[in-house]
Formats: C-alpha cells, sequence, structure tokens
C-alpha cells in the first residue's frame, strides 16, 4: 500500500504536509539529516535538476548549503539549524532570500512507522503563493525517500 502526502493550507501564511513512511523514526530522521542519504532522495528527478553540493551540520545551531543545477543556471538553499532533537523533531530557517520560511518536521512513531509532519511557516501570504508546484515536488521526494527507506531496510537486516 502506498502512503499518501497529504498538504494543508492551516493559514494564509502556513503549509502543513503529512506522510507516514514505513520505518522507524530513527532511519527516518537519518535520512534527513545525513549528506549522504539525504542528496539520494531530496531532488524531484521529473525536474531534471541536480544536487551539486549538499554541506549539512545538523545540530543547533549549526547551518546547511545545498546547491542545485538546473540546466545552465545554478541556485542555492541555505540556512540554520534552530532546533535538532535526534529522531523526533528538526528546526531551520531557509535564509536564500526575505521570503523564506522556518521549517519544522516533527517524527512521531507509529505502531514501528514513522508520522512525519512538515510545518512550513512563511513570513506573508505571498512568499507561500510564490511556492507554487512545491506540493507536487514534495510528495514526489517522499515518494523517492519511501525507496530509499526500502533500501535502507533491506541493507540494515542483512547486517
Amino acid at each position: 500500500m502506498k502512503n499518501r502526502t497529504m498538504v494543508e493550507r492551516t493559514s494564509e501564511r502556513e503549509l502543513v504536509v503529512t506522510r507516514t513512511f514505513n520505518g522507524p523514526p530513527r532511519l527516518v530522521f537519518e535520512a534527513w539529516t545525513k549528506p549522504e542519504l539525504f542528496r539520494q532522495w531530496w531532488v524531484p528527478k521529473s525536474m531534471g535538476m541536480s544536487l551539486l553540493s549538499c554541506e549539512m551540520d545538523v545540530r543547533t545551531g549549526g547551518s546547511y548549503r545545498l546547491k542545485f543545477a538546473y540546466g545552465d543556471s545554478q541556485m542555492a538553499f541555505f540556512g540554520t539549524y534552530k532546533e535538532v532533537t535526534p529522531h523526533s523533531r528538526l528546526v531551520w530557517t531557509n535564509d536564500e532570500s526575505e521570503q523564506g520560511a522556518v521549517t519544522t518536521v516533527t517524527f512521531e512513531e507509529k505502531d514501528g512507522k514513522t508520522l512525519l509532519v512538515v510545518h512550513e511557516l512563511y513570513p506573508s501570504k505571498e512568499a507561500l503563493e510564490a511556492e507554487h508546484g512545491m506540493e507536487e515536488a514534495m510528495a514526489e521526494t517522499f515518494g523517492q525517500l519511501d525507496e530509499l527507506l526500502v533500501s535502507l531496510g533491506v541493507s540494515a537486516q542483512r547486517s
């Protein structure tokens, strides 16, 4: 059974994305915080983008920087980790523009699976509206995360 990605605008400045993953919070959290895992699932394959670099200092006060290529252009996303609670919560800023959101991700254990909730709070209604297409991209990347978790589960069971 495929897990569905649920997207809801909870206010004019907030977007909440919910998804259940078939794996324990420890494993899902690692996929979000270990660069060698993160880079395997984060970029939607259908968009024709590539992740050129992935720097992540995942600790409270640490920073991240993701550099992408799309055709002949490049762009970077970067910010600061405001809160890192292993296996249960991440909070970071998106500092590449004044319109960047504060992102909170929670990882909750539910019957051996992980209920993941991504909460994005934007500085304005216009900033959220400028993020069109993000909902479809998140559904695709979460599908790619499902695939990664399957491969990690298989390798974890063999070791």
